[in-house]
Formats: C-alpha cells, structure tokens, sequence
C-alpha cells in the first residue's frame, strides 16, 4: 500500500472534521510524515515523524491507541488517536493519527456553564412596583401547586387567588382588573363580583 491510497482518507477525515482537526499520515518504515491535512502543528510532508517508541507500543498487536493528550507550541491541548495501518506481514506500514484541537470544546463547555450558573432574584429596585410581575407570580404559584390549569380553577380557586392577590396590592393598581381576569380566564364583571365576595367581611356570630 503507498501514501497515494491512503490519502483521500486523510483528506475525508480532515474536510469532516475541519477546522478543528489535524489528520497525519506517518511512514512508520522511513518515520517520516507521509501526508498532512489541515496541518495545525504546522508540520510538513518528509519531515521526521519521530514516533517514539511505535516499535514496542505495535508490538502488542493493537490497531488503535488512543484518545491521548498532546500540546501544540502555542499551548493548545489536543486529543489524538491513531491507528496502525500493517502490510501483508503484518507489520506496520503506516500510523494514521486525528489530532483534534480541543479549544472551541473546552470554550463551548465553559460558556454552557456560564449559562447554567444559578440565576439571581429579579432587583427589587426594579420589579417591587411591577404589579404585573407580582400577578403572574401569584397566579403561576397557584396553578403549579394545584397541578391544574388556569381554567380549571373552581369558584373557590379564584377567591383565594384574588385574596392573594389583593393582600399584595395589585387590585390597587390603576388597570390592574383586565389584566387580573385576562390571568384568571374571566370576564370582568365576574371578576368584580368574586372581588365583591373575597373582600367581604365575615358577618358576626349570631349572639347565643
């Protein structure tokens, strides 16, 4: 097998995995780079391979080595696998490693988890006057804890979400009911006949 089968291989990985990954084709005869792809570590064809100890590291029968780390010069951690390729001997031929940069990894991961860092409470400088914010609270509350939907709230439901939601001033605020009986599924007169009913006061015990 010569370099010239092996390279629209290395081509293929370097075009799939581009830019992130270096493809390199080693003579593992003459330890010299047979082919390169996409050449982060700025090696070029014919230049010593320098493959270390392929001899003893093959002789386990092996194909694949890897994932293992490597550095490049300017600092950049690599993930590298690579596979011998052996003649009709059994011998090896050629190593054919991927060494893929993993910076736009690491800076992907570290940018997720910058995004799933616990969220800060709503400044209550800006929000403490935003009945509308305070309506959907009350009303999402409510629905979450009785697992149901807003139109499903019963007639007693919506009484106790209009208690709470008068205790908290909204039915204060100035065009605060379209925006309640928008939240609650009703019209506003019903809206004013609830509020009627969850404001009025308990009559006195009958005297024995």
């Amino acid at each position: 097998m010569k370099p010239d089968q092996l390279a629209p291989l290395g081509d293929a990985l370097a075009r799939l995995l581009s830019p992130h990954a270096e493809v390199v084709l080693h003579d593992a005869v003459t330890d010299e780079v047979a082919g390169i792809w996409n050449p982060l570590s700025g090696r070029e064809p014919g230049e010593p391979s320098l493959l270390g100890e392929l001899a003893e590291l093959t002789a386990t029968g092996e194909g694949v080595y890897g994932p293992y780390p490597k550095t490049l010069p300017d600092g950049r951690r690599l993930s590298s696998v690579s596979a011998v390729i052996r003649d009709d001997d059994g011998k090896p031929a050629y190593v054919l490693c991927i060494n893929v940069d993993r910076t736009a990894f690491e800076d992907a991961s570290r940018l997720l988890a910058a995004f799933a860092a616990p969220v800060a409470g709503q400044p209550r400088v800006l929000f403490e006057h935003d009945w509308s914010e305070t309506l959907n609270e009350i009303v999402g509350a409510y629905v979450r804890e009785r697992g149901a939907t807003v139109d499903r709230l019963t007639r007693a439901d919506r009484l106790e979400v209009l208690g709470q939601l008068d205790a908290a001033g909204v039915l204060s605020q100035r065009r605060s009911v379209p925006a309640v009986a928008r939240a609650l599924r009703i019209s506003r007169s019903a809206l004013y006949q609830l509020l009627a009913e969850a404001r009025k006061e308990p009559a006195d015990a009958d005297p024995a």
